[in-house]
């Protein structure tokens, strides 16, 4: 199967491109670790896969709303005590698309 056919065929069982799909996994790990609130923004940056900070940021701001710097600092406060299975339903990225289809129901 060539690339850009499996891309296509992603495209349509997904929703979105492989390359999306990836980075959207990659920044609910990001929430994960921020959240633990042990590691710098830099360094979970490099533990979930990104090779550019600054890709990164923006990535995150964009399905997160806000900074990787600012959501580590709201939510280690805001999912205290509150089991990691939880925290990560509760926290989960929601894109503008899914978003818009939410606000409609």
């Amino acid at each position: 199967m060539s690339a850009g056919h499996l891309s296509r065929q992603f495209r349509l069982a997904y929703g979105e491109s492989p390359y999306s799909y990836l980075m959207t996994r990659r920044i609910e790990r990001a929430m994960a670790l921020l959240r633990r609130g042990d590691l710098s923004v830099t360094e979970v940056c490099f533990a979930v896969g990104c090779s550019s900070l600054g890709t990164f940021s923006t990535r995150f701001t964009e399905l997160v709303g806000m900074p990787p710097s600012a959501y580590r600092q709201r939510a280690a406060s805001a999912t205290a005590g509150m089991p990691s299975c939880v925290a990560k339903q509760v926290t989960r990225p929601i894109r503008i698309r899914e978003a818009t289809v939410l606000n409609r129901s």
